[in-house]
């Protein structure tokens, strides 16, 4: 019994002394767990000692604590990140970064009808979040994406606050109908950007090839553009978020011209004055914009509120607007998950003061010698073509709008069984706009002649959609099954009413008293500007389906079909079927190469339409005249046989991810469009009238994408995210209406109207800027241009341009041949750097300005002040068109740049982030191009000139022509603050 009893007092001395020693060794770790993607804090990482059960995870911002043994070994995992294993030592501190698992991480993306897993994804789509979003001064939803997507090619040439920027995805893919790409939001097809606001969207999803797009059948031609709305959480609590910014932008670059003391000393007129009418016209715009948004909810019921407030002012005085946007949105499930019901509601009101483009033009070219007004305080004005006080236009007249937009959506799930749901969503967009101006009775620009001039303009344009559709998904051993099959209604309507009088007794009540128009009183009819009009409801009606086959989790297929029917085309072509087909295969699964984490290829083939613009243009067309007692003519036959525009696409992919860094993809594409919808001139003896619609013409085009990312680089506690990418395309006229070579896009006034400066030919690329070789000067100051042919004599008039044995040449691109996006992510603890750059390559730009003004006649300088370029040729002065006038207009620009720093609140702090920042947009060009702004003009409004009005249409088949209305590019430097409670 007493060596019993001595055996354990031993046993438990040893037990407590070991103990003791354990205690001793044991030791405690802090530290944080971030992403190497972007440098955010990873909450709810697991962390283990290794070969125990010891463990912890991360708080919300990332960081933990955990007590360890001595040589302890932490093991970090977390779902989409490689584990990681980081050995303690006698560190106290230990952050740790984890690597992005691209073959572990499964991101959902938002397709037509559904979601995919990205590794299934068979087509070309391009995701971005709002991490991935262009900084700074945005006022419209597509200044996110503009040189973030490859192929995709955004356009807003000067920056002006109220016009839209021209779209392209891959190119031209319409010549007579809507060029623009679909945008879907929410789910709601044909849906309006000017109706969300950039602060509102979470994602946008880019469908750029035929096989994703051909699901929308008629409307998926020119791409599709999936916006996905910000939403609430289930997680309890509200959410409160401010965002505001003020913004100033300036002057980035001007038309060099002559000082009034060069002007006088080149011969111009003196009259006593010096005005830098350039500067008379433009200012320092100063805007803010201020988002606060609610969110919040249950399990069962999520909401969010938003309410935007945008008061913009651009650079040339009097520009800007004037808007509130509010948005709401509800999440509710009930029946055990089984049902679920989401509405979305977004109203604008906005208000436009769009001033004058032509006080830019003016500002150039009137006498840098004049006064702005006499010492009567009356406005000075030359009596000359083409030549207005620049100050007038703007303080004299009147140019404004209001537009308002409402929309909603209610869609609703139902799991009707397991692995079966049936959906229905219904929604409606309405839009109201109603414009005003004025041209006061002394205003010589547009006023004078008329003894003032009001144009009201208003309209109406209302959309519906209603769809349904059931999705069936389920797993047999190896394959994986999602099918879809669906109905499809959609109808719009459109009206119209245009006045235009003149002739008033005074300029008080400016276009609020059109019943005051002498016009109206004088009974005269031909100087009465009425114009009205109101479509048909048209309609779309549609049945798909499409198929996703997944086998052994790496070949993946697809399939799917739409077919459609509209009331715009033909009786007997009214349908239309569009089909797409796509494969996939992960190659890293079977060949399994070292380092390699990610190797797709894949293939889709897919048939998209396209619809005209207007309505009727299938129907007889006929015009009244009420001269001569009235009479009534048939202007344009119908066409019961017209049928849609279609384009087939296919497009050759590769997916890639190697060392756990480097990610991108590379796209090879190749696209043929037909059956342009185009008005065609025809023989009165054939259909009873000299024009009809008919389908005529298609084109071709080939381009290649590429889009790399590196998941960051370390340099210390700076981590550095840098992403590329690249597309490039070209575009074949294979057959067109009328003669298989044209000449397009006339210079205009003064003096060299009917000068064609594009070159549109069957079998040739399109954007040829085409034109006489400037070869020296004669001796009489008139320009010399070079024999081509070698014929001894030059043919080199505007007149001569499609003659046989012409003198002219393609001078240029208008359409650049590379475009580069070039990403930066920089984070250093809490701060935060976003550097952006973007450039194009390969494109000329014909440099309006200096055609007509940069030859010094002696006599013209009268008229007109000079434009100043180290490209200008001694002894020249008489202006015509040629070589001399078409640049270089490539470019390499520092787009936007931001630097950001973020204070994060603690679990007692009442907000849970505050974040400032300062950024900048357009901070320097590198250019040879002399004009305002070296980006590509990618289609072109025509001429105009001595206070005429712009047209509304456009050519997509003249890109290139830098016209002499363009707004000034501004730089803009933007302070922000961002409050999360």
């Amino acid at each position: 019994m007493t060596k019993l009893y001595l055996f354990v007092r031993r046993y438990l001395a040893v037990m407590m002394m070991f103990g003791a020693a354990s205690a001793f060794a044991q030791q405690s770790v802090s530290g944080k767990v971030t992403s190497s993607d972007d440098g955010s804090a990873i909450p709810g990482v697991n962390i283990l000692e290794k070969g125990t059960s010891n463990g912890t995870v991360t708080d919300a911002d990332g960081n933990f604590t955990i007590s360890v043994g001595a040589n302890a070994t932490l093991v970090f995992s977390f779902v989409g990140y490689t584990p990681q294993e980081a050995a303690v030592g006698a560190q106290t501190t230990l952050n740790v970064t984890l690597q992005s698992d691209v073959t572990a991480l499964s991101e959902v993306v938002v397709v037509g009808y559904g979601t995919q897993d990205k590794k299934e994804i068979t087509s070309s789509v391009a995701t971005l979040s709002t991490k991935d979003f262009n900084v700074g001064n945005i006022n419209d939803p597509t200044q996110l994406l503009q040189g973030k997507v490859a192929g995709l090619s955004i356009y807003n040439r000067g920056g002006d606050p109220n016009s839209s920027a021209v779209i392209r995805l891959r190119g031209i893919s319409t010549v007579g109908s809507n060029v623009q790409p679909l945008v879907v939001i929410d789910g709601v097809l044909g849906a309006s950007l000017d109706n969300v606001d950039p602060n509102d969207i979470e994602s946008i999803n880019v469908l750029k090839d035929g096989s994703a797009a051909a699901i929308y059948g008629s409307r998926g031609s020119s791409g599709v553009i999936l916006v996905t709305t910000k939403r609430g959480s289930g997680k309890g609590g509200l959410s409160i978020d401010y965002n505001g910014y003020v913004a100033a932008a300036e002057v980035a670059n001007r038309i060099p011209v002559m000082t009034a003391s060069q002007y006088v000393a080149a011969g111009g007129n003196n009259l006593g004055s010096v005005t830098d009418w350039q500067k008379e016209v433009t200012r320092t715009g100063v805007s803010n914009v201020h988002n606060i948004s609610i969110a919040g909810g249950s399990q069962q019921t999520q909401f969010r509120i938003s309410s935007n407030f945008r008061n913009v002012n651009g650079v040339l005085k009097k520009s800007g607007f004037d808007q509130i946007n509010t948005r709401a949105s509800l999440t509710h499930t009930a029946l055990n998950d089984k049902l679920r019901m989401d509405v979305n509601m977004s109203f604008t009101n906005r208000n436009s003061n769009f001033s004058f483009n032509e006080a830019l033009r003016y500002a150039v070219l009137f006498n840098p010698t004049a006064p702005i007004r006499f010492n009567t305080g009356d406005y000075y004005q030359a009596i000359l073509f083409d030549n207005f006080n620049p100050v007038a236009i703007l303080e004299q007249n009147v140019n404004e709008g209001k537009r308002k937009n409402l929309n909603y959506n209610a869609k609703v799930d139902y799991t009707v069984i397991d692995n079966l749901t049936v959906t229905v969503n219904y929604g409606q967009q309405f839009e109201s706009v109603l414009n005003g101006e004025y041209y006061s009775r002394n205003s010589l620009f547009r006023g004078l002649n008329r003894g003032g001039l009001a144009r009201r303009y208003t309209s109406d344009r209302s959309f519906t959609l209603f769809e349904g559709y059931a999705t069936y998904s389920k797993k047999f051993d190896k394959i994986d099954l999602s099918a879809t099959a669906g109905y499809s209604y959609q109808e719009d309507q459109f009206e119209d009413i245009f006045l235009s009088l003149g002739n008033f007794p005074n300029d008080q009540l400016g276009y609020n008293a059109l019943e005051n128009s002498g016009d109206i009183l004088s009974g005269n009819p031909n100087l009465l500007g009425i114009s009205s009009s109101k479509t048909p409801i048209n309609r779309i009606i549609a049945t798909f389906a499409r198929v996703n086959l997944t086998y052994d989790n790496a070949i993946f297929f697809n399939a799917s079909v739409r077919r459609e029917g509209s009331t715009k085309l033909g009786a007997n072509n009214r349908y239309g079927v569009f089909p797409a087909a796509g494969l996939g295969v992960d190659l890293n699964k079977y060949l399994q190469i070292d380092r390699v984490d990610n190797l797709k290829i894949r293939i889709g083939y897919g048939v998209t339409g396209s619809l005209p613009t207007d309505s009727g243009v299938a129907q007889d067309l006929y015009t009244y005249s009420n001269q001569g007692g009235g009479s009534i003519t048939r202007q344009r036959a119908g066409n019961p046989n017209l049928r849609w525009e279609e384009k087939v696409e296919t497009n050759l992919g590769i997916d890639f991810g190697l060392w756990g860094k480097l990610s991108g993809s590379l796209d090879v594409y190749t696209r043929s469009v037909k059956d342009f919808v185009s008005l065609v001139p025809t023989q009165i003896a054939q259909v009873g009238a000299p024009f009809q619609f008919q389908n005529a013409g298609s084109l071709k085009t080939d381009g290649i994408e590429l889009n790399l990312t590196y998941a960051s680089l370390q340099f210390g506690q700076v981590r550095w995210t840098p992403g590329i990418v690249l597309s490039s395309y070209k575009s074949t006229l294979e057959s067109i209406v009328g003669a298989s070579t044209q000449v397009r896009a006339n210079l205009g006034a003064p003096g060299q109207n009917s000068t064609p400066q594009i070159r549109v030919a069957v079998g040739e690329e399109i954007g040829q800027i085409w034109g006489p070789v400037f070869a020296g000067v004669n001796t009489d100051g008139t320009p010399k241009f070079a024999d081509l042919n070698g014929d001894g004599t030059v043919k080199a008039a505007p007149g001569d341009a499609l003659l046989a044995g012409a003198d002219f040449k393609k001078l240029g691109n208008g359409i650049p041949t590379m475009e580069i996006g070039w990403r930066n992510q920089l984070n250093y603890k809490n701060w935060d750097m976003n550097v952006f750059f973007r450039a194009a390559f390969g494109h000329s730009l014909v440099n309006n300005f200096r055609a007509f003004y940069e030859p010094i006649d002696l006599g013209a300088i009268n008229s007109y002040n000079r434009v100043i370029t180290n490209k200008a040729v001694a002894g020249l002065t008489s202006a015509q068109y040629s070589s001399l006038y078409v640049e270089s207009a490539d470019f390499f620009r520092l787009d936007n740049m931001q630097i950001g720093y973020t204070v994060k609140g603690n679990p007692n702090s009442t907000f849970k982030n505050i974040r400032f920042y300062i950024s900048g947009q357009n901070l320097f060009t590198i250019t040879s191009y002399s004009g305002i702004d070296p980006e590509p003009v990618l289609q072109d409004p025509g001429a105009v000139d001595n206070g005429g009005f712009a047209s509304t249409t456009s050519d997509v088949l003249a890109p290139g022509i830098d016209r002499r209305n363009n707004y000034f590019t501004a730089r803009t430097y933007t302070f922000g603050l961002s409050v999360g409670l």
